[in-house]
């Protein structure tokens, strides 16, 4: 809950992704550790961790920018 992890559909479990935060340009390093996000239009579901580093806890949805750092095959 408190670190930088997130949640992807197809990712596969331990990619390391870099996700800016359109809105404000802010950015953080998490890894992939749990499926989801379940809800449609959703691509990914940060960890409240994650999210503060964000500084996006507050508004609950962000437009973000997703790069692979480290993808795991």
């Amino acid at each position: 809950m408190y670190g930088l992890t997130a949640a992807h559909r197809e990712l596969p479990l331990g990619t390391v992704i870099h996700v800016t935060h359109l809105g404000n340009g802010r950015s953080v390093k998490v890894k992939v550790n749990d499926r989801g996000p379940f809800i449609e239009g959703r691509i990914l579901d940060l960890s409240l961790g994650a999210a503060r580093r964000l500084d996006m806890v507050e508004e609950g949805v962000a437009r973000v920018k997703i790069r692979i750092i480290k993808r795991i095959d």
